[in-house]
C-alpha cells in the first residue's frame, strides 16, 4: 500500500483491530438490539430476579469467551507486540482490569463491563498517506467523537449506574458489590486519563501545534531513541 515504514509497523495491529472489533462489535449489537434482552434500554434488569449460582446462557457465554480471550491476548500483545506509546503501561492495567472484571462476572453469576469501540477509523488514519489530510482529519475526529459518546457518557449512564445503583435496589445484599464497582471506577479514571489526551490533541490543532493528524500518545524520534 505504499506505507511509511511508521505506518507499516502499525497498520497489523490496527487492521487486527478491526477485523475484532468489527466481530465483537456486531455480536454485542445482535445481543442488545435483536434478541430479547433488555439489557441496553433497562440497565437494571441485568439484575432482575438475580440469583445465586444462575445459569449463564448460551449466547451471552459466547460473549464472555470472545472478551476473555481477547483481553488474555492483549495483555501479552500490548507488552511484546504492540507499538510502545507513553500509555502503554495503563493500557496493559486496563486489560488486566477489564479481563478480571469479565471472568469474575462469569464466574459469580453477576454484571459484565459494556463496552463498545470503534477502530476502523484508527485503520483508516494509519493507512492514509500524509497527501490524504482530509481522510485523516475525519478519521480522527470521528474516533475521538464516538470514543467520548461510549466511554464518558453512556458507559456511566448505563453501567455505573446500573451497578452502583440499581443493583443494591433489586438485591440489597448482593455479594462483592464493592469488588466489581471499585473495578469499573477504576476504568472510569482511565477513560478520563485518555480523555485528557483528546484535550491535547483538539488543543494543539486549534493552536496551530500540529501539521498533521498524530497520535499524541506515541513517543516522539528522540524520545524513541531514548
Amino acid at each position: 500500500c505504499h506505507l511509511q515504514p511508521k505506518d507499516a509497523a502499525k497498520m497489523p495491529e490496527s487492521a487486527w483491530k478491526l477485523l475484532f472489533y468489527t466481530l465483537s462489535w456486531s455480536y454485542g449489537i445482535y445481543l442488545l438490539f435483536f434478541t430479547d434482552y433488555p439489557f441496553f434500554y433497562d440497565p437494571p434488569s441485568v439484575f432482575y430476579d438475580w440469583e445465586k449460582g444462575m445459569e449463564v446462557p448460551t449466547d451471552i457465554a459466547v460473549a464472555y469467551l470472545l472478551q476473555c480471550s481477547f483481553y488474555g491476548h492483549s495483555i501479552y500483545a500490548t507488552a511484546y507486540m504492540d507499538t510502545w506509546r507513553k500509555d502503554s503501561v495503563v493500557m496493559l492495567l486496563h486489560h488486566v482490569v477489564a479481563l478480571t472484571l469479565i471472568a469474575s462476572s462469569y464466574a459469580f453469576r453477576r454484571h459484565g463491563d459494556i463496552a463498545v469501540s470503534l477502530p476502523s477509523p484508527s485503520c483508516l488514519s494509519t493507512g492514509c498517506s500524509a497527501k490524504l489530510r482530509w481522510p485523516q482529519e475525519a478519521s480522527g475526529c470521528s474516533r475521538r467523537g464516538f470514543w467520548f459518546w461510549f466511554r464518558l457518557y453512556w458507559f456511566p449512564l448505563k453501567v455505573l449506574y446500573a451497578t452502583c445503583h440499581s443493583s443494591l435496589q433489586s438485591v440489597p445484599n448482593i455479594p462483592f458489590y464493592f469488588f466489581f464497582n471499585a473495578l469499573l471506577l477504576i476504568l472510569t479514571l482511565m477513560n478520563i486519563y485518555w480523555f485528557l489526551y483528546i484535550v491535547l490533541f483538539v488543543a494543539k490543532v486549534l493552536m496551530g501545534q500540529m501539521q498533521e493528524v498524530n497520535d499524541v500518545r506515541e513517543y516522539d524520534v528522540e524520545d524513541s531513541k531514548k
